[in-house]
């Protein structure tokens, strides 16, 4: 049933020429929704008048309607998550991987920073890009690092608790009580069986992959050659992003500046002079550094009680999230380099020249690794992983693949084990989606 419109404005057009006057009168009806767009309809009358003789003549009137599509409203509650959320695709091997910050906006601060050295303006820059360190992040800092110590030690021993499997010939890994039967191995005899995982006992460095960087004593120094590589230690590129934040370890010194650093463009007139590299201090406890790395762990720490294990696995789920959430806000700061052909990672506002990457055409780039900003998930990993809703039931078939989830291989773990997973890791888990049997999935959608 058609609604009478009600007028929403009217606005006079006035015509200095015979006294015409032409009004326009706009009638607006409410939203209509037709599938998933709503639109706005909307009616407009002109009118044209004369003066003629102190009096208004009406000489016609025309009518005009509009058909606006408006945008679609949101009922999702503020801080609430979606019913599902597909992970990052992988990214091809054979092409570089995408630059975090576009392209258009690098050229432009390049633009800026080539008009002021040509004028000799010197460059403007913050702490830290000025080699100063920033206050408020040392103590994120302190809180990463010792998180890390717990994830390592947390991890180590639920692997006594959880099983974990992984491929001898890829990435893949599955925790669980016996590995999953989906078809998805890309190892080098994975034709020979059929696309099926080769499972072999997992470790703690399949659970947290091993990310390592060169640690220097002055991030804004010279840069690592190729033939001086050996010079330099390799260290977690977590455990130097926390050194270059504020943490101090007398086996690991890092320069503290005072006076910041002055730059005209990329040329550096200031760099407060070259300081010899004091000698580590080598007196100190080495058990502080052999729990900051994932290398033997699951030896130095024993078994835990059955009744500590779901104490362990909730700090282990707490220490995580603290790791991630502090390199995130570290990172956003802090200038982290990333290859973007291979998974090198180095801590510092510019790469190294070490020619160890052989990636996609390697040869074309003698070697050397192809630096651009980097992002979390390459400097502290997720590894997703399935998700087994029954870990002691039958093992994942590749049938039925689409209605598996994937989490975290950390989330996953810690999940088995009696933790509290955080809300924002179950759309991935796609637990509102029922598994159907082998034959039932045909006739699914």
């Amino acid at each position: 049933m058609f609604q009478r419109p009600s007028a929403v404005s009217s606005a006079p057009w006035e015509s200095s020429q015979n006294g015409l006057f032409l009004s326009i009168i706009e009638f607006k009806r409410p939203q209509l929704s037709a599938l998933r767009w709503s639109y706005k309809l909307g009616f407009k009358f002109e009118r044209e008048e004369q003066l003629h003789k102190g009096r208004t003549a009406i000489l016609g009137t025309r009518m005009c309607a509009s058909h606006k599509p408006m945008p679609k409203p949101t009922f999702r509650k503020q801080g609430s998550y979606p019913q599902n959320v597909d992970l990052p695709p992988i990214l091809p091997k054979k092409k570089k991987k995408p630059f975090p910050i576009p392209l258009k906006k690098m050229k432009q601060a390049a633009r800026q920073d080539k008009k002021l050295a040509e004028m000799g303006i010197e460059k403007p820059l913050d702490p830290p890009k000025n080699g100063l360190l920033v206050p408020d992040l040392i103590p994120v800092a302190y809180h990463v690092l010792d998180a890390w110590k717990i994830l390592i030690k947390g991890v180590a021993q639920l692997l006594h608790v959880v099983p974990v499997y992984a491929c001898s010939e890829c990435s893949e890994v599955h925790v669980a009580q016996a590995g999953h039967q989906i078809k998805d191995c890309k190892g080098r005899t994975s034709g020979k069986r059929q696309s099926f995982h080769s499972w072999i006992k997992g470790s703690i460095n399949d659970i947290l992959i091993p990310i390592e960087s060169y640690h220097l004593y002055d991030p804004f120094g010279r840069r690592i050659k190729h033939e001086s590589r050996f010079q330099y230690d390799r260290i977690p590129a977590i455990m130097e992003l926390c050194i270059q934040a504020g943490v101090d370890i007398p086996e690991y010194p890092s320069r503290r500046r005072t006076k910041p650093i002055r730059m005209i463009g990329r040329k550096m007139i200031d760099n407060g002079g070259n300081v010899e590299e004091p000698k580590p201090c080598r007196s100190a406890n080495p058990s502080s550094l052999v729990d900051l790395d994932t290398h033997g762990a699951s030896l130095r720490f024993p078994p835990p009680l059955p009744a500590d294990v779901p104490r362990i696995a909730q700090e282990t789920m707490d220490a995580y999230e603290v790791v991630r959430l502090g390199v995130t806000r570290l990172m956003k700061k802090y200038t982290v380099k990333a290859c973007g052909y291979c998974s090198e990672v180095h801590v510092g506002p510019w790469g190294h020249n070490v020619k160890l990457c052989g990636e996609f055409k390697h040869q074309w780039r003698d070697g050397k690794h192809g630096w651009q900003d980097a992002i979390v998930e390459e400097v502290f990993p997720p590894n997703y992983v399935w998700h087994a809703r029954d870990p002691k039931g039958p093992p994942l078939r590749s049938a039925l693949k689409r209605f598996y989830g994937k989490v975290p291989a950390v989330v996953e773990l810690c999940l088995q084990a009696g933790a509290k997973i955080p809300a924002r890791y179950i759309p991935m888990m796609r637990l509102d989606i029922v598994v159907p049997d082998t034959e039932e999935s045909n006739l699914v959608a």
